[in-house]
């Protein structure tokens, strides 16, 4: 058969066009499959995160989908309570932000307190996030959060957490929450708070020497508090060596375990501070369990602290299940 150029030049452009509309029909087909597109530039239905956010009807019992575009969205942003089973999905340079901290002046002159600091409050239940840039960017002004998590089976992959002080607030009191593939950092306490939390592969970030990784406040009927698996704890190279505690007990029944995690230099050998209060050692509970790196050895760890000799008492799913059996490796969105 005799191949002419204008048949090359057909058959080259037929194929052109045909990837063209794939790649449209791709396109089409994955702003179909969210409810709600926020973007700046005015091309999803909602310019604001907090507007796509109050669209949602309250009690919604299906999973409301919120696809962010990329852009940063200086936003202090609520997520009611009534707002449940939301997903927020962020493109690659999506980022949702705010400068308050603690002694910042609120509008009757008092400071806004910890509490008051966050860019973002987490109420409703079952939500999720993916792919999205918290931040707070007020500096090293002390206290200054950047989520503040009070929802029950709350679910965040591939999210970034940054912040100095108090970046993370895990607030709610008997609930639930999963990160995955995260990264948090911080100075001081930079992961606090009253939930049964579960750390999976998540990137744990010391910014400067000294301070504190977390703070847990676990309740006294809380079988559970912090669980770090496979976690990296790292630092930048102007770090301190051993200059970094582990934790420290927020409330005296505080509790974390570490597992399979690997421990910067940048560790104090002892671990564990007691907050100044010797009778957080005999309440407060730390463990660790085959963790690796130069900041997990053990001969100089407090003696309040725990070596375990397995993990089973800390399967993921049971630390998680709650009385209703949640389970957030499940039916993903």
């Amino acid at each position: 058969m005799l191949w002419t150029r204008q048949g090359k030049c057909a058959w080259e452009m037929k194929g052109f066009l045909v990837a063209v509309m794939l790649c449209i029909g791709q396109l089409l087909q994955a702003a179909e499959s969210y409810d709600f597109v926020v973007a700046q530039d005015g091309s999803g239905q909602y310019t604001t995160v907090q507007a796509a956010i109050d669209a949602v009807p309250d009690f919604r019992k299906a999973v409301t989908s919120i696809y962010i575009k990329k852009g940063v969205y200086k936003e202090k942003i609520v997520i009611a309570g009534s707002k449940m089973n939301i997903l927020l999905k962020g493109e690659d340079g999506a980022v949702i932000t705010y400068d308050d901290y603690a002694g910042k002046p609120n509008i009757f002159g008092e400071n806004k307190g910890t509490s008051g600091s966050s860019s973002i409050y987490i109420f409703g239940p079952g939500f999720t996030a993916e792919n999205i840039v918290f931040e707070n960017s007020s500096g090293p002004v002390g206290q200054a959060v950047a989520c503040h998590v009070a929802a029950d089976r709350a679910v965040f992959r591939r999210c970034r957490f940054l912040g100095f002080q108090d970046t993370l607030y895990t607030y709610g009191e008997q609930t639930r929450e999963y990160y995955e593939d995260c990264y948090i950092e911080g100075t001081v306490d930079f992961i606090f708070g009253k939930a049964t939390a579960v750390f999976n592969r998540c990137e744990l970030h010391s910014k400067t020497t000294g301070g504190y990784v977390t703070a847990p406040a676990t309740p006294q009927d809380c079988q559970y508090g912090y669980v770090f698996y496979d976690c990296r704890l790292t630092a930048g190279q102007e770090v301190k060596e051993g200059s970094v505690w582990l934790s420290r007990p927020w409330r005296p029944y505080a509790k974390a375990v570490f597992i399979r995690c690997q421990m910067g230099r940048h560790i104090r050998p002892q671990g564990y501070h007691n907050w100044g209060k010797p009778d957080n050692e005999r309440t407060a509970y730390y463990a660790e369990y085959q963790c690796s790196g130069e900041g997990s050895k053990t001969d100089n760890r407090v003696a309040w602290a725990h070596q375990l000799d397995d993990d089973k008492e800390y399967d993921m799913l049971k630390v998680l299940a709650g009385n209703d059996g949640w389970n957030p490796l499940e039916n993903r969105q």
